[in-house]
């Protein structure tokens, strides 16, 4: 800590090196040179007395990518608690006698993003259907004589932000949020380039199952080095799909992973599915709730206004302090907008994006940060419409240090080597947790310095914008700035 300077106010990178710290001598050099020269970037490092150890342009409003999820994973744990846990209800409308249910079973969607994932944390679905059958029967319901209805519409609004790019939201990382979701709202197809530059590109839908889609292939190979360009266009307004873009001949067969706007009919559909097979007697067909608050079956033809269930009980998620440590680990868009429709519909009762962002703002507000200085759009970063400063990012990261949620939040955030910085090296990089965020241009890490002892000693943002170097050339730079954090 001797070895600290408090810089003064207003010190810019264009003053020389006479009064400035080791650490702002370090931003000056690395900022004169490339990959970073004529690079937008802010910097702020603070100790966590709040002394600024070293800052750039710390005031400047910048696109910060994924370092969004800090705020959002950070204000869940601190409004809604760690140990908060998501609940699926299920409930019907009809009479239950002799063990036969004559109505519909509904399945309530309360907004647990696990539901049906593949991660580590998530219940294997035919785990978590066996609860669903376990509280049939509690309820004396052995047999349906009707249909399974999916019921995603606890959440209001646009399944996504409108201010995501177009060709990001038939992709596994833009696909949007719902009430009941299943597979993270994601599906997987197999592709492969075709015997010959220009024809179809092989795809084939391996996982989950969506009987009710007609899906049109457009994808062309490519010559060699012509790269992968697929996306999936898809909309919630109608079950078609097209698959455009070019996968280049040299390219290896794989997995792509595109959204599907259908969680709820997907979630009533495999339970449907998962009943009949384990021997269920269920006569009618699988369905969800549309928008318009009707029952919508396979062929999407608006019914009957859905009814109002009688609860037979609730299946709950993972606590939050894991779904948070995915969010963060794994960058997890979709649980990062998961997080964010939570907080709004325990807030304001409304989960649509313009009460959500109220919603996050109330408790920034708690923390004593202040909103005015930001601009949040979504929750996982996705949008460009997300501005934060580094000096505010570092001042959040000094006040979660004083939330009850505290341990759980520094517990969400990998090392590097860890999730998504698996492939960023550190010497010393045990000591730090950090949050990486990046896009086209975009390239940023914020986080803590820990002591030996593991507790906080540094908070600190770095985010560059407008960037026309690579990533895999600007990355190793920022990562030396790190080590000499770790050396003060």
């Amino acid at each position: 800590m001797k070895r600290l300077i408090v810089l003064v106010a207003g010190v810019l990178l264009g003053l020389g090196a006479r009064g400035q710290n080791p650490a702002q001598q370090y931003i000056r050099k690395m900022m004169s040179r490339e990959p970073l020269k004529g690079t937008v970037v802010g910097i702020s490092v603070q100790d966590t007395q709040g002394n600024t150890v070293a800052s750039l342009n710390d005031d400047l409003r910048l696109a910060p990518a994924s370092n969004t999820k800090l705020v959002t994973t950070g204000c869940a744990l601190h409004a809604l608690g760690p140990d908060y846990r998501f609940k699926t209800g299920l409930g019907y409308t009809g009479t239950v006698k002799d063990g036969t249910l004559e109505g519909d079973l509904y399945i309530l969607g309360g907004g647990d993003p696990t539901v049906g994932a593949k991660d580590s944390i998530a219940y294997r679905p035919e785990a978590l259907f066996w609860k669903w059958k376990t509280l049939l029967r509690g309820a004396g319901i052995e047999r349906i004589h009707g249909r399974i209805i999916g019921d995603g519409n606890a959440y209001e609004g646009h399944l996504e932000h409108a201010s995501w790019s177009y060709d990001d939201l038939g992709t596994y990382y833009g696909t949007g949020t719902s009430a009941l979701c299943f597979y993270q709202n994601a599906i997987d197809y197999s592709v492969a380039a075709g015997a010959r530059e220009g024809a179809p590109v092989h795809f084939v839908q391996t996982y989950p199952e969506t009987p009710w889609m007609h899906t049109v292939n457009y994808g062309v190979t490519g010559p060699a080095g012509s790269g992968n360009s697929l996306y999936l266009y898809t909309t919630d307004l109608a079950p078609y799909a097209q698959l455009r873009g070019v996968y280049a001949m040299d390219r290896k067969p794989k997995t792509e992973h595109f959204a599907n706007k259908y969680g709820a009919l997907t979630c009533a559909y495999y339970f449907w599915k998962n009943l009949k097979d384990t021997g269920w007697e269920v006569t009618g067909e699988y369905a969800q709730v549309d928008r318009s608050g009707r029952i919508c079956g396979p062929a999407f033809i608006p019914q009957e206004p859905a009814g109002t269930p009688v609860s037979i009980g609730y299946t709950e998620s993972p606590a939050l302090r894991e779904i948070a440590r995915i969010t963060n680990w794994e960058s997890d868009n979709f649980y990062a907008e998961s997080l964010m429709r939570a907080m709004g519909e325990a807030a304001t009762t409304v989960a649509s994006y313009d009460s959500c962002r109220v919603a996050v703002n109330e408790v920034l507000q708690g923390l004593g940060m202040p909103v005015e200085e930001i601009q949040l759009a979504d929750g996982s970063g996705l949008s460009r419409m997300n501005y934060l400063s580094a000096g505010w990012i570092t001042d959040y990261l000094q006040a979660m240090l004083h939330s009850p949620a505290a341990g759980a939040f520094l517990a969400s955030l990998p090392a590097p080597g860890q999730g998504t910085l698996a492939l960023v090296k550190i010497k010393g990089g045990e000591r730090i947790r950090m949050k990486s965020g990046s896009m086209d241009g975009v390239l940023c890490y914020s986080g803590y310095i820990l002591d030996a002892g593991g507790a906080p000693v540094y908070t600190f943002s770095i985010l560059t914008n407008n960037a026309t170097a690579p990533a895999k050339e600007a990355r190793p730079v920022l990562m030396r700035f790190l080590e000499f954090l770790l050396s003060l």
